[in-house]
């Protein structure tokens, strides 16, 4: 198959990076199965690897997103607690440079009767060349505390970077984490809100815009190898950039392909905003 960009692809996305060039990737955002048993409900895939297994499986994929990165290209890697620590060893060992690790806090949360429920996803962020990577500072920038709550006046007048703790909702919440830290607090979207497509992992639209508004330009090719719904693909396509996304699901890639069809570039994205904006 010849490929173009601001393309939606069924298939595995190990085997299918494989037939692009090389080095032509601005970005890849990518949230793959946490191997944790999670039931995604098609039948593709199983979620429930021996733990060499899965390290040996997200071997091949990172491998073909490594080479189709640029040479100051960005990676975010979405994974939950239970192999965070086995991915971020990998990828460090493949060449990419650790920039952030930043969590992501979120409401409705999976509820657990034997340990405590989650609530928290870990954001693995690596850039190829530690030297040269695109970080557009000023597009993220919150108010700062030292401005909102102080008057401060050695406050910067466009406030500063979010910290590596990323919070969006609910408001009692806003007093424990404050809008410029490392811990991001946005609501999973649950089966009962308006912005879900159909999937049951599916990712706030506002978060991503967040990485890709900060780590590319208009114009740019962002890549999803596990696309799922396609949120990543759609906000993409609204903040101006080129996409290209994989799913081995042929129900996901349907969602994905309706998504991408009706997001408009230009168009605000769904779901609240993060605190400070």
């Amino acid at each position: 198959m010849s490929y173009k960009w601001n393309m939606v692809v069924q298939g595995d996305c190990a085997v299918e990076i494989a037939k692009l060039p090389t080095s032509v990737c601005d970005l890849v955002v990518c949230d793959p199965p946490y191997n944790i048993g999670f039931d995604y409900g098609d039948g593709e895939y199983e979620d429930s690897k021996e733990a060499h297994e899965y390290i040996d499986w997200c071997k091949l994929w990172l491998t073909q997103v490594k080479r189709l990165l640029k040479p100051d290209g960005s990676l975010w890697l979405m994974i939950g607690d239970a192999f965070v620590s086995e991915l971020d060893i990998l990828c460090k060992k493949m060449g990419f440079h650790k920039r952030s690790q930043v969590v992501w806090h979120f409401t409705f949360g999976v509820n657990s009767v034997k340990k405590f429920t989650p609530s928290h996803t870990q954001l693995l962020y690596y850039v190829c060349n530690p030297k040269k990577f695109t970080f557009n500072a000023e597009s993220v920038r919150v108010p700062s505390a030292r401005a909102l709550q102080y008057a401060d006046k050695r406050a910067h007048p466009d406030g500063r970077l979010p910290d590596d703790t990323w919070i969006i909702r609910p408001q009692k919440a806003l007093d424990y984490f404050p809008a410029e830290a490392d811990t991001w607090l946005f609501s999973r979207i649950a089966g009962t809100f308006k912005q879900r497509a159909g999937t049951p992992n599916q990712i706030p639209e506002q978060l991503l815009g967040r990485i890709i508004r900060t780590c590319s330009n208009p114009g740019d090719l962002v890549c999803d190898p596990m696309m799922g719904s396609g949120s990543t693909l759609a906000v993409a396509k609204k903040l101006g950039r080129r996409y290209l996304g994989f799913d081995i699901s042929p129900a996901f890639v349907r969602c994905a392909e309706r998504r991408v069809d009706e997001a408009k570039e230009g168009e605000a994205l769904d779901g609240p905003l993060p605190h400070g904006g």
